[in-house]
C-alpha cells in the first residue's frame, strides 16, 4: 500500500497536533507566529558548521568525496544520490535519499559512507554529542566508518535522542531503497568538536524499556504518518491541541492558543502526561480541575505536580493570579553580604559574561553592579581571563566577609546554567592563572553560600503562568529597561556585539547586553527582597484557595 503523504525525520520529535496542522489543507492560510530571528541564526550557524566539517573531510577523502548539488530540485538531488550509491562512491555529502513512497518517508542526511556491504548514514550537528568520560565508540573524521570505531577513553556519549531518531529515519530510507549496509544498523554523528564520528548501534536496546532506537522510531513514525494522513484526507483529527513545553517556540501556537483558551483546556494549568490523564477521567477544563477537592480522593495520579497543587493552581488561574504562596511564611536565606549573579553564554561555545550585584554590609568593595566579560568571539582564550577575574572577585568578597565576622551568600536564578559553566570553565581552563580547581567550585556550589532562588520559588510559590524570572519578577514590581530583553534575543545581540557576521563589533549591542545582564541580577535582587518583605502577608495563600 502506497502512503498518500511523505514525511521527513523531524516529525518523530514534533508535537502530534503540529503534524496535523501542517497537513490539514484547511489550515494552509491560518495565522502563524512570526519566524524566530534567533532560530534563523542557529540554522545559519549549523550550515556554517556543516560546511567546515565538509571541508575537513574533503582534505582527508580527496576525490573519494562527492557532494550532491543543493541548488537543484529535490527530485534531481535524489536521482544524483541514487546514481552515486549505485556507482559505489565512498563518501556522499549532502545526500538526498530516494523517497520511500510506500513507507511515507522523504529526507536526506549530511553524509553517506560506504562500508563493505552498503551505506551508513552520518549526521553533522552543531551541539555536543559527548561529555568527558569513557565508553563512546568513535572513529576519526579521516576514517568515518563504524568498522574503524574504537572505545574512546576520553569521551562518553551525551544522550541526544533526536539525533538517533534522525539516523533511524535515514536508515529506513536506505533499507527501502536497497542501499543499506548488511547486518546491524549503525549511524554516526559528528558533533560540535568536528574531529570524530560518534557511532550509535541503532539495534541496541539503549532506550527506556529496553527498546532500540529503530523500534522507538518505527512506533513514533507510524503514529505521525497516521496523523498526517487523517489531516490530509479530511478525516477526524487524530491529534487535539494540548499545551506542552514546545508550544513556546511553535509557529502554530497562535492557532492552538485560541482553541485552548476558548475551551479553557486543562493543559493551560497542567501539561504533558497529567493533562492526558485528567482528560481520560473527564477533567477536561480548568474549571473541572478547580472544582475538585484538593485533599479528597485523587481522581487520577499525577506525575508533574502534586494533586492538591494542581487543584489550587487551577483556582489561581481562574482568578488570574500569577503567584500564590504555598507556605504561610516565606523562608529565603539572607546574609550580611549578598551578591546576585547572572551568567550569559552563547550556546555550547562558552560563557562570555558574569554579572554581579553586591549589596549589604561593607567589605571594602563598592556596592552595585559589575560585569566580567570577554568580547572576543567564543570559544576563545580570553574567556579564561574573564572567568578568572569573576571568580577572584567573588572569592575575595566571600573571604573578606568571613574575616570581618559577616555572613555571605550569593544568589542566582536557576543554578543549572550557572553551575554548568562554573564547573565547565574550571575544567576547560584548569592550570591557567586565576582558574580555580574543580573541587573548589564544587565546594562553593554545594555550600549554603550559593542559593538558587528558582528552587525557592518552586518550593514556596504556586505559579499559574510559569516560574521564569521574566514572569515572576514583575509581580515584585521589577521591570526590564529593554522591551526585547530575553535569552533568545540576547543571542542575536551577542553576534552583533562581537562581529560574528563579518561586520565590525557593535558597541551599542555590547551596551545592550550589559544592561540586560544588569537588569537580570537586579531582578533577582528585587525578587528576594520582595519575598522577605511585609508584602507577602497580602499575597494570596494556597490554603485559602
Amino acid at each position: 500500500m502506497t502512503s498518500q503523504v511523505q514525511l521527513d525525520a523531524g516529525v518523530v520529535t514534533r508535537c502530534r497536533r503540529r503534524v496535523h496542522l501542517e497537513h490539514d489543507p484547511a489550515m494552509r492560510d491560518a495565522p502563524k507566529a512570526a519566524p524566530d530571528p534567533t532560530g534563523r541564526l542557529r540554522k545559519a550557524d549549523a550550515t556554517e558548521h556543516r560546511r567546515a566539517v565538509a571541508t575537513a573531510l574533503g582534505r582527508f577523502a580527496g576525490s573519494d568525496l562527492m557532494e550532491v548539488p543543493q541548488d537543484v530540485p529535490s527530485a534531481d538531488r535524489e536521482r544524483v544520490t541514487a546514481d552515486a550509491m549505485r556507482a559505489g562512491v565512498p563518501y556522499i555529502w549532502g545526500a538526498a535519499l530516494p523517497r520511500d513512497v510506500r513507507g511515507g518517508r522523504r529526507g536526506g542526511i549530511d553524509l553517506l559512507v560506504k562500508g563493505d556491504s552498503g551505506y551508513v548514514p552520518v549526521l553533522v550537528v552543531r551541539h555536543k554529542v559527548t561529555d568527558p568520560g569513557a565508553g563512546a565508540r568513535t572513529s576519526p573524521l579521516a576514517h568515518p566508518l563504524p568498522g574503524g570505531a574504537r572505545v574512546d577513553p576520553l569521551r562518553k556519549v551525551r544522550p541526544q535522542p533526536r539525533d538517533q531518531l534522525r539516523l533511524a529515519h535515514a536508515q529506513r530510507q536506505l533499507q527501502a531503497a536497497g542501499f543499506a549496509a548488511a547486518g546491524r544498523s549503525y549511524g554516526g554523528v559528528v558533533g560540535m568538536d568536528g574531529d570524530v564520528v560518534v557511532w550509535h548501534d541503532l539495534d541496541a536496546p539503549t532506550w527506556p524499556g529496553g527498546r532500540t532506537a529503530l523500534a522507538e522510531y518505527d512506533s513514533r513514525f507510524s503514529d505521525r504518518l497516521a496523523v498526517a494522513a487523517a489531516a490530509a484526507t479530511g478525516a477526524d483529527p487524530l491529534a487535539r491541541p494540548s499545551r506542552i513545553v514546545e508550544c513556546r517556540s511553535c509557529p502554530w501556537w497562535p492557532v492552538c492558543e485560541v482553541d485552548l483558551r476558548s475551551s479553557r483546556d486543562v493543559s493551560l494549568v497542567v501539561r504533558g502526561e497529567d493533562a492526558v490523564a485528567l482528560r481520560k477521567v473527564g477533567v477536561t477544563t480548568v474549571d473541572d480541575l478547580a472544582a475538585l477537592e484538593p485533599f479528597g480522593d485523587q481522581v487520577t495520579p499525577l506525575v508533574g505536580m502534586s494533586y492538591p497543587d494542581a487543584v489550587v493552581l487551577a483556582r489561581a488561574w481562574l482568578r488570574d493570579l500569577t503567584v500564590v504562596r504555598r507556605v504561610p511564611y516565606m523562608d529565603v536565606p539572607r546574609a550580611d553580604v549578598e551578591v546576585d549573579v547572572d551568567m550569559e553564554s552563547f550556546g555550547d561555545l562558552g560563557a562570555y559574561m558574569w554579572g554581579c550585584l553586591l549589596s549589604g554590609a561593607d567589605v571594602g568593595e563598592e556596592h552595585g553592579y559589575r560585569a566580567f566579560a570577554t568580547w572576543e568571539p567564543l570559544p576563545c582564550d580570553d574567556e579564561a581571563r574573564s572567568f578568572a577575574e569573576f571568580w577572584g572577585w567573588l572569592t575575595g568578597v566571600r573571604l573578606r566577609a568571613r574575616a570581618r565576622g559577616l555572613t555571605f551568600r550569593a544568589y542566582c536564578y536557576n543554578e543549572l546554567a550557572e553551575n554548568r559553566w562554573l564547573l565547565g570553565s574550571a575544567e576547560r581552563f584548569k592550570g591557567r592563572p586565576g582558574i580555580p580547581a574543580v573541587a573548589q567550585v564544587r565546594e562553593f556550589i554545594s555550600s549554603d553560600a550559593w542559593v538558587d532562588l528558582f528552587g525557592i520559588v518552586q518550593d514556596q510559590f504556586l505559579c499559574a503562568h510559569g516560574k521564569g524570572l521574566k514572569t515572576i519578577a514583575p509581580v515584585a514590581g521589577f521591570a526590564w529597561r529593554d522591551p526585547e530583553a530575553g535569552g533568545e534575543n540576547s543571542m542575536r545581540w551577542y553576534r552583533d556585539a562581537v562581529g560574528m557576521e563579518g561586520a565590525p563589533p557593535d558597541p551599542e549591542q555590547r551596551r545592550r547586553l550589559l544592561e540586560y545582564n544588569e537588569d537580570d541580577v537586579r531582578a533577582t535582587h528585587a525578587l528576594r527582597e520582595w519575598m522577605t518583605s511585609d508584602a507577602m502577608s497580602s499575597l494570596p495563600f494556597a490554603g485559602d484557595l
